[in-house]
């Protein structure tokens, strides 16, 4: 276990994406000023509690099949975010109970609940660390701790890349973080688009008022950050449309949430 002492002061005066995130997945982890604002934004953008699912059954779904059908026993969580029901460590250890999780964060909310993901199977194990996805090496030095870099591995950024601007450095940094995995090693990624106007409204409302902005993607921004990988069927879709169960099919709507899963040769 590694150590879970805030780096920085827990600030509950202004509203965090992650307890905001929490507060429309129905979590109890938020503060008052996270449900004014999470409130506030759903005024505008009704949608944007079904996104919040969308991404959570996106997660369910791209990890079990990374699990039972690709066979990947080990996942690198980049941007944990705030436990909720169906993390990425219950998820991967329910489809293969020897799985291997490392989840990486560094905001200081996320690292007070590193305790409730530092669970796991007998088989498998689960680890936290705290590390700035912007500085790549010693994230990964602080991973091979953790995780065997010969062996596949499955690494995800889940809604977290939106905080960040929309130009070639963002990407490159994603690809250093693939060139740093082994071949048959996968990516899983998906962030908010600008393919609804009210979540173009949304977006606005949450830049005047949160402290981390939000930058939206079009769906071909999305789709490169998988350039040079061997994208799954059915390729980059709205997250309702990624693999949907057979009993969803019939009700299936369009998300401004886009994503995928690719394959690195």
């Amino acid at each position: 276990m590694t150590d879970t002492t805030p780096s920085a002061p827990l600030d509950t005066s202004v509203p965090h994406s992650a307890r905001v995130w929490n507060y429309w997945l129905g979590g109890k982890d938020h503060y008052p000023v996270d449900r004014e604002l999470g409130e506030q934004i759903e005024q505008a953008f009704p949608e944007i509690a079904d996104i919040a699912r969308a991404d959570r059954q996106f997660i369910i779904r791209s990890v079990t099949h990374l699990a039972e059908v690709e066979g990947i026993r080990q996942f690198l969580d980049i941007g944990t975010g705030l436990p909720t029901a169906n993390n990425t460590h219950e998820v991967a250890q329910a489809a293969a109970p020897d799985a291997k999780v490392v989840y990486v964060d560094n905001d200081p909310m996320v690292l007070t609940h590193a305790r409730a993901l530092l669970t796991s199977t007998p088989e498998g194990s689960t680890h936290y660390i705290d590390a700035d996805l912007l500085n790549p090496e010693p994230l990964l030095a602080q991973a091979r701790e953790h995780l065997d870099f010969t062996q596949p591995i499955a690494l995800t950024f889940m809604g977290t890349l939106v905080h960040y601007p929309v130009d070639e450095n963002i990407y490159a940094l994603v690809r250093t973080y693939m060139e740093a995995l082994p071949s048959g090693s996968f990516l899983a990624l998906n962030d908010s688009t600008d393919t609804s106007q009210q979540i173009i409204d949304a977006a606005v409302a949450w830049n005047e008022n949160a402290a981390l902005p939000i930058h939206l993607r079009s769906p071909k921004q999305v789709e490169a950050y998988f350039e040079g990988l061997e994208l799954l069927e059915p390729g980059v879709v709205s997250l309702p449309f990624w693999r949907p169960e057979s009993s969803e099919v019939g009700d299936v709507r369009e998300a401004a949430q886009y994503g995928g899963v690719a394959r690195k040769p």
